[in-house]
């Protein structure tokens, strides 16, 4: 159920500054009579132009962004305060809270649920699509429906007066066909939907075909690239292993033995002959001294019969003397040197006898140790590189493998299908809710359309109109008196009202049987408004009851003081210096 709660309004139309409310608390029946006492007030009777229209007009803003009369949004605002202009709406629905705020001048609209405000963007002048369309599927009814069933006014087009088009709007509405056309365009949506998930898919899926394509082409030339590194590989090994075993003819070991033994044996000949070059010097220096210490003993020898070399006398004995002794001296320095020279010869002879003989000259491979050791790193650089070459892992087959796994992806057409099957069943269903002949729509028609015309001919009959007023199959309107027909406008004006009356009690009384109870009725002037008296009383009787078994707020707006005994409550709407105000505290008690 929507219960409409209160309605408060601020600079809106003739209200001003000052903000007015109306509670819509007041079960049964209020009647909404206004006191211009601009013009006089009740002394001269004066009660138009008071404002109470600007109720429904304020309700009608409140809840859709427009007047339920024809005035534009601009001429809304207070046209003395010309700003600050603001209509708040309370309403309940299922338990929850629900508010409305929406003005001009600045341009607002604020919709709460529970008192928390929610953010509905997308506002531009004031209005919000977003907001709106909350709010109307809260309401669950147009506009167009809410001036038929809950705020008749007599500015409202009547519906027998609309075009035939316009009226079968308002019906297929009424009678749930328009949910077939909604839900025909939410299928349509939908299927629009289905097919661009289908396009979105098949792109997916061509996507991922044209992947595996690119993946696999990666792969075989990752295949080509492994095969060579692997031919690679195994020529490598093969040079490999050759020049190991190149290099492994030679005991590298005993080359390097050899060669010590070569340098050892070079250093002792190099030794053997620079002894042997000593030898020979000392033989050669001992001969020398053989032959010196041999002159200066002959010299010796000679001194007795020794002359002088100038005169060829004798040499006298002190001269003789002189020469012995220093050819004595001569012979001992001799001597001494001669036995020095033997004493080295006899040195140097016994290391020539201790050295021995150190035979021929050691062969070798390589003529030095440094080819030697080079041979053997050369060998040890082959083997390690063997090693790592046998060790040497596959670099392309993790590629390869992590391709196959994890970037070939496996071809679903699944989804697609469910999707193809699924728009083939949203097209079905979307035939039958477009098809005119459709059992669907058929069955709709049936199943309302009695009880619309049960309810029509009950309020009418209540109402005092003799006239037999029937919706046919096709959603038209036959009105016939003892079997003439008629159209609206051969009605009188209490007649009109009296059936406007009575098809708008039997639209909500559809309304609320398929869809939900709405707890306000607004009835603007239809009742005193060429109604006669037996005609005021009938629909006075219809409301109370309303109201009284129905749990309805019914307010009627009205010019005829005579109503007041015949309600329960009065609003009083009051027009003083230019301004609108409410009165909502007078209670009457009488029936």
């Amino acid at each position: 159920m929507i219960k409409i709660k209160s309605l408060t309004v601020k600079n809106f139309m003739s209200v001003g500054n000052q903000t007015q409310a109306v509670d819509f608390d007041k079960q049964q029946l209020t009647l909404v009579l206004g006191e211009n006492l601009d013009q006089g007030g009740d002394d001269m009777g004066s009660r138009n132009g008071t404002g109470k229209t600007t109720i429904v007009n304020a309700l009608s803003y409140g809840l859709y962004g427009v007047a339920l009369t024809n005035i534009k949004k601009n001429n809304l605002i207070n046209k003395t305060n010309n700003k600050g202009m603001l209509v708040t709406l309370t309403f309940e629905k299922d338990g929850i809270d629900y508010k409305v705020e929406r003005g001009r001048g600045p341009n607002t609209l604020k919709f709460y649920i529970n008192d928390q405000e929610q953010e509905l963007t997308d506002e531009s002048q004031g209005d919000s699509r977003k907001t709106q369309e909350t709010i109307n599927e809260l309401l669950g009814m147009s506009h167009n429906m809410f001036k038929h069933i809950l705020a008749l006014n007599t500015y409202t087009e009547p519906f027998l007066s609309m075009k035939v088009g316009d009226q079968k709007d308002i019906i297929e509405q009424l009678l749930g066909i328009t949910i077939l056309s909604e839900k025909a365009e939410v299928l349509k949506e939908k299927i629009r939907q289905t097919r661009d998930s289908i396009t979105e898919e098949n792109a997916k899926l061509n996507a991922q075909q044209q992947s595996n394509e690119r993946i696999k082409e990666t792969i075989d030339s990752l295949k080509l690239k492994q095969s060579a590194w692997d031919t690679n590989k195994k020529k490598n090994i093969d040079k490999l292993q050759k020049g190991i075993a190149e290099l492994e003819h030679l005991d590298v070991d005993a080359e390097i033995e050899k060669h010590e033994q070569l340098q050892n044996w070079e250093e002792l000949n190099t030794k053997i002959t620079n002894l042997k070059k000593e030898t020979s010097t000392l033989e050669s220096a001992l001969m020398r001294a053989d032959k010196s210490v041999e002159k200066v003993t002959k010299d010796i020898e000679e001194l007795d019969n020794a002359v002088c070399y100038a005169c060829g006398q004798e040499l006298q004995q002190d001269k003789k003397t002189e020469i012995e002794n220093k050819k004595t001296k001569e012979l001992e320095d001799a001597v001494s040197y001669q036995k020095e020279i033997n004493d080295k010869l006899d040195v140097v002879n016994k290391e020539l006898t201790s050295i021995g003989d150190i035979n021929g000259r050691p062969e070798t491979f390589y003529e030095t140790i440094k080819e030697v050791y080079d041979h053997k790193q050369n060998v040890e650089q082959l083997k390690t590189a063997f090693a790592n070459a046998k060790e040497e892992t596959d670099p392309y087959q993790e590629q390869i493998d992590d391709l196959k796994n994890t970037g070939i992806q496996e071809i679903d057409w699944t989804t697609v299908n469910a999707l193809n099957d699924l728009k083939e069943h949203q097209e079905f269903l979307l035939k039958l809710l477009t098809n005119k002949d459709s059992f669907i729509r058929k069955k709709i028609i049936d199943q309302n359309l009695a009880y619309l015309n049960n309810r029509l001919t009950h309020y009418l009959d209540k109402l005092g109109l003799p006239h037999q007023v029937v919706f046919m199959n096709d959603l038209s309107v036959e009105i016939t008196q003892l079997g003439q027909d008629l159209d609206f406008d051969n009605l009188s004006r209490g007649e009109r009202n009296r059936l406007i009356l009575g098809m708008s009690f039997a639209f909500r009384d559809v309304w609320e049987s398929l869809y939900q109870n709405i707890n306000l009725l607004f009835i603007d002037e239809l009742v005193d408004s060429g109604m006669d008296t037996s005609g005021v009383e009938n629909s006075l009787a219809i409301l109370k009851k309303m109201g009284r078994e129905r749990n309805k707020n019914v307010y009627l707006i009205s010019h005829k003081d005579e109503l007041v005994g015949r309600v329960t409550h009065v609003l009083k709407v009051i027009k003083e210096n230019g301004f609108t105000s409410y009165e909502n505290d007078v209670e009457i008690h009488n029936e």
